[in-house]
């Protein structure tokens, strides 16, 4: 139950493996379920433990139990408002015997509390129907959290981790079903913070052997008197351990779950492997840089601060990103004037300067001065670079900036919080088990905004509701916590995001989260005055979720987006009106940051849960205005389009058991907008070049609203002869075109819309333009030959056509000869032309249009003027051709005309006439 943690909305069943989930029981309200538990001889038994919501009492919370496979539950033990359960266990044996632990527990903005009255073991006989505590043997007072694990293959064997007042926290094992406990000496990392590290398991198989995960991970071997911790040796596994499963039918496989990702052993924990492809981070924000490919910073829940380019050769991995400070990542944030550089800080304000050049990083957390009070700094301390000035900026209850890259600091204002002694008493924090890592220091500074207007317009905003600005860069401040209050807002709510307009000095926008104070609605508010009045902006589709952040796009003052714990919200007219974004957005995304890209126009996501979420190029919904909503069709004006197949190639063959997300398109997409779905008609759109000449024509999406299609900036690919036995490449290339304007056509059944596209060289590239120029000159000939060698075989496929199954019906046995003795020609001249025969995949034929498409694809194919040699190969595979057309014209000549006259002679039908292009005769 840390102070990050986020709140779920119900229990979910699947009848599939996991394919389809249904949500089920009408636990909506607990917020937390820690256990579920199925009786293994009844499936439709089924227990749900739930601790209930961390931020406020609530009847939602204790041991559920359902009879009908999850379709209704019923409360079975109940303790009080305070405290719910934790943990529950099923005597296999003996379905009716059933274990449960009890916690009282709550959390603050500016405190924990674990342990108090209804805390607890307890044990049922009857299948939950009555309970009664089991604690003979533990110390008396107080019980905190209890972690309860049974052995299945010898059920009266338990063991707990049981949290208890008067440093009494520790081991106890029972042997009698929890009728009695003793206690048992243990090491730090099996006792340490037993409300964090509340896993304890026993192998289904061996009753002997038990397994701790906490700050490292511990086993015993004699039933949990004595533990050890594992080594190290086969592979190191990131602390904070919270969740085990062991594989009941093969217990040497365990899948362990820590704060840095998901390990499996299949060797009872000796040796470990990271699974890397789950995309589940947990980013607190998120940042982006002018470089190319511009480069993402963020920072991640115990998992340090990194940094990983938007595009890399192959997509972006695991491999590419760049781990740049430790600790738990909050902000990391680039320098605005210098790309070797970026800022990023762990918990409790330690910041510093990182060079990326050679990952070396100087601590740079400004310090108390004299008069100053102890700095309060948060858990998730602002680092912030000013978009205006480019100053650096950070908050404890005072705000600090610096212009020299943090090597010197001035204290820019008072202290901006309310300064409530009586939330300050961190040290006091814990409930039985003092626990102080900064999570819980209070007012201090969460956010710090500078005008993208004014330089000198400085907003912040603190976890305890003061909102405040200043127009002298620092030298006075005003408050206006008391007008947003008075727009519904409760009170000292926390201030999570501020957004100053770029557009307008006066505007200012800012999210507020209460859902410390068990508040979950979404508040999102904007003032026209500079704070003097607030607006809540909660039209449209309902927000759910409290809210993080709010970002306002950089080129049209009226989109806004909006992140909250249930999601990706967007309003396209100014905050009046707001529908979820999804669309390969998860509905449960916790969008806890954005940033958009000034130039790629990209909308970048630093989520709780799903990593970084990049929706590419945000331009179409940018455009969306009410005017073009409002007609049947539209296709947006394009963007120019640089010549190339992508700034980077494939990378080779890719890495495996990673995870990589891919590049954003190599090519930017066409996009057009469909007021209504098409349900009748074709969609297409062609490109067509100045002359009118039709370039490519491209099949398209019919859906409502934007759809895209994209042009590979190329022709259509040559028609290939037909009849071969080889995958010829050559068929699914062309010349990429030259530079110049074309028109984009979108049609829709009978209507047509046009566009103008101006098409570039790439600058940036390999090839000048002469050489651009040479290049489609050279794959131009090689296409054009493609074509007249498939013209060729078309003559001859139809002349074999027609003699085909129809020579032994000639009763002239000169004749009949004569017909073979053509067909067998023409035979031997495809078999010249192109692979005929195929006696393997890595043993066919290769002839003339196998050689034409060598050459053909490595010339239009690659961004590169074509070789000496290549352009040697194209003459000699010219005069080929010419040599192969010359060889077909005398066969037809000899044959054609008198073999046609030989069927006519004898009334034999073999089809209409054909005109034989290539050779001259028809017949």
């Amino acid at each position: 139950m840390r102070n990050s943690v986020s709140i779920g909305n119900g229990l979910y069943k699947t009848t599939d493996a996991g394919d389809n989930w249904t949500k089920v029981g009408g636990l909506d309200s607990t917020e937390h379920i820690a256990e579920i538990v199925i009786n293994p001889k009844n499936s439709n038994e089924v227990y749900v433990a739930a601790p209930g919501p961390l931020w406020s009492d609530s009847k939602h919370r204790g041991l559920y139990k359902s009879e009908d496979g999850g379709k209704t539950f019923k409360q079975v033990l109940y303790i009080s408002e305070k405290a719910g359960a934790a943990d529950v266990a099923i005597d296999p044996e003996n379905p009716n015997v059933v274990y449960a632990t009890t916690w009282e527990f709550r959390r603050k903005p500016y405190s924990f509390n674990s342990g108090g009255p209804g805390g607890g073991i307890w044990k049922s006989l009857d299948g939950g129907k009555n309970w009664r505590r089991i604690q003979s043997g533990l110390p008396q007072g107080l019980i905190g959290r209890v972690a309860l694990a049974m052995a299945p293959s010898s059920p009266k064997n338990l063991v707990a981790i049981a949290e208890l007042e008067n440093n009494k926290t520790g081991l106890y094992i029972s042997d009698d079903g929890g009728e009695n406990w003793k206690a048992q000496s243990a090491s730090l990392n099996v006792v340490s913070r037993p409300f964090y590290f509340a896993c304890i398991e026993v192998d289904p198989k061996d009753p002997k052997r038990v397994y701790r995960p906490a700050y490292s991970f511990a086993y015993s071997v004699d039933g949990g008197y004595s533990f050890a911790e594992a080594s190290s040796e086969g592979g190191w596994v990131h602390s904070d351990h919270h969740a085990l499963w062991i594989n009941p039918n093969a217990t040497n496989e365990l899948w362990l779950g820590t704060d840095g990702g998901v390990y499996l052993s299949l060797d009872k924990g000796a040796t470990w492997s990271f699974k890397g492809n789950l995309p589940v981070g947990q980013f607190y924000h998120v940042a982006v840089d002018n470089a190319n490919p511009y480069r993402i910073y963020g920072g991640l829940q115990d998992n340090g601060s990194w940094v990983a380019p938007s595009a890399a050769p192959g997509g972006v991995s695991n491999a590419v990103w760049q781990d740049v400070y430790g600790g738990d990542g909050f902000w990391t944030v680039p320098d605005a004037k210098d790309p070797n550089i970026c800022y990023a800080e762990y918990q409790g304000g330690n910041m510093a300067r990182v060079n990326l050049t050679n990952g070396k990083a100087v601590a740079i957390q400004p310090q108390k001065g004299p008069g100053d009070e102890d700095l309060r700094w948060n858990w998730n301390t602002p680092l912030y670079v000013g978009t205006s000035t480019g100053a650096l900026y950070c908050g404890a209850q005072y705000v600090y900036r610096s212009t020299d890259q943090g090597r010197n600091w001035t204290r820019i204002s008072p202290d901006l919080t309310t300064n409530d002694k009586n939330k300050q008493k961190q040290e006091e924090s814990g409930g039985l088990s003092a626990d102080n890592t900064s999570a819980e220091n209070h007012c201090t500074v969460f956010t710090i905004a500078e005008s993208p207007v004014d330089g000198n317009m400085i907003w912040a905003g603190t976890d305890d509701g003061n909102l405040q600005y200043t127009l002298d860069g620092g030298k006075t401040w005003t408050n206006v916590a008391a007008n947003y209050a008075a727009a519904g807002i409760p009170a000292q709510t926390w201030v999570s995001s501020i957004e100053p307009s770029r557009f307008d000095k006066n505007v200012v926008y800012a999210t507020f989260d209460n859902h410390m104070y068990g508040d979950h609605k979404t508040y999102v508010a904007r003032s026209n005055d500079m704070g003097k009045t607030w607006t809540l902006l909660k039209g449209g589709e309902a927000m759910e979720g409290f809210a993080h952040k709010i970002k306002e796009d950089i080129k049209n003052k009226d989109l806004l987006f909006a992140g909250t714990e249930m999601g990706l919200y967007c309003s396209t007219n100014g905050g009046k009106e707001w529908f979820r974004m999804k669309n390969n957005i998860p509905w449960y995304a916790l969008v806890r940051d954005i940033a958009i890209h000034p130039t790629k126009h990209d909308l970048v996501l630093g989520t709780h849960g799903r990593g970084v979420i990049v929706v590419d190029d945000i331009s179409p919904i940018r455009n969306m205005t009410e005017d073009v909503a409002s007609k049947d069709i539209v296709l947006l004006k394009p963007e120019k389009l640089t010549l190339r197949d992508g700034q980077f190639g494939g990378g080779g063959f890719p890495g495996t058991g990673g995870w990589n997300g891919g590049n954003p398109p190599s090519i930017q997409p066409i996009k057009y907008y469909l007021k209504d779905r098409v349900s009748s008609g074709d969609v297409k759109v062609e490109i067509v070049d100045k002359d009118g000449k039709l370039v490519q024509s491209i099949p398209a999406t019919k859906r409502k609203g934007i759809n895209m299609v994209t042009w590979n900036l190329r022709g259509t690919p040559p028609k290939m002869a037909e009849g071969g036995v080889k995958l010829d490449f050559g068929a699914f290339t062309a010349p990429m075109v030259l530079p110049g304007d074309y028109t984009v056509k979108l049609i829709v059944g009978d209507k047509v819309v046009t566009e103008q596209v101006t098409v570039l060289h790439d600058e940036k590239g390999d090839m000048t333009v002469a050489e651009r120029q040479q290049q489609y000159d050279a794959a131009m000939k090689l296409y054009n030959m493609q074509e007249e060698l498939a013209a060729l075989v078309d003559t001859i496929n139809k002349t074999q056509e027609k003699l085909k199954g129809n020579i032994e019906q000639l009763s002239n046995k000169k004749n009949r000869q004569a017909a073979q003795e053509y067909y067998d020609k023409l035979e031997e001249l495809r078999g010249k032309l192109m692979a005929t025969k195929n006696k393997s995949m890595f043993a066919d034929e290769k002839r003339l249009k196998e050689e034409i498409s060598e050459v053909y694809t490595a010339v239009a194919g690659n961004e590169a003027a074509p070789s000496n040699m290549q352009m040697q190969r194209i003459d000699l595979l010219k005069q080929d051709l010419q040599k192969q057309d010359g060889a077909t014209k005398a066969v037809m000549q000899q044959y054609h005309q008198k073999v046609m006259q030989a069927f006519e002679k004898e009334k034999i039908y073999i089809g209409p006439k054909q005109k034989v292009s290539m050779a001259g005769t028809s017949g």
